[in-house]
């Protein structure tokens, strides 16, 4: 039984296949990374259906308003979801979310991240509960995001040490 899954097709969502970078970029690392009872995020940006980044693109403050950079949030949970499943299996072995670090492209003056990373908040919040969705986090400005993406976003959780892997 997914309950998470289950409840990604009840609102109409769906995970992204992995990430598509431009071509000629290498990223050598894993996306996401287990030791023990924890599972490392690394930074993830918004994904379209086919696992290229997603429009649009640019600074929070100049190009983009804090709403589309909300929904880049949220876009962005749904990438850091969609590996998550392909590394646990079952999104339903996430026992907490521990901490969420949010990284917007910002222009100069611009000081609305937190409105921005809500996106990605409210997303877990909604798909996990307040128990287990509940996390530490920050949101800060950057004056550059790799690619020119406006959000990215890294963290970690906790896995539950009985569920079956």
């Amino acid at each position: 039984m997914a309950r998470i899954e289950d409840k990604l097709r009840a609102r109409g969502l769906s995970l992204p296949p992995p990430a598509q970078p431009p071509p000629g970029v290498l990223l050598p690392f894993q996306f996401v990374r287990v030791v023990g009872c924890r599972a490392v995020i690394s930074g993830h940006g918004p994904q379209n259906p086919d696992g290229s980044f997603a429009l649009p693109l640019g600074k929070l403050g100049r190009e983009l308003t804090v709403e589309q950079g909300y929904t880049a949030a949220r876009m962005t949970g749904l990438s850091i979801l969609g590996s998550l499943q392909r590394t646990l299996g079952n999104l339903d072995r996430i026992a907490a979310w521990t901490r969420v670090f949010g990284m917007v492209n910002s222009a100069p003056g611009f000081n609305r991240q937190p409105g921005v990373i809500n996106g990605f908040s409210d997303l877990i919040l909604d798909l996990f509960g307040p128990v287990v969705g509940a996390h530490s986090r920050s949101a800060v400005g950057l004056a550059e995001l790799p690619f020119d993406i406006p959000v990215e976003i890294e963290g970690e959780v906790e896995l539950a040490a009985d569920y079956p892997a």
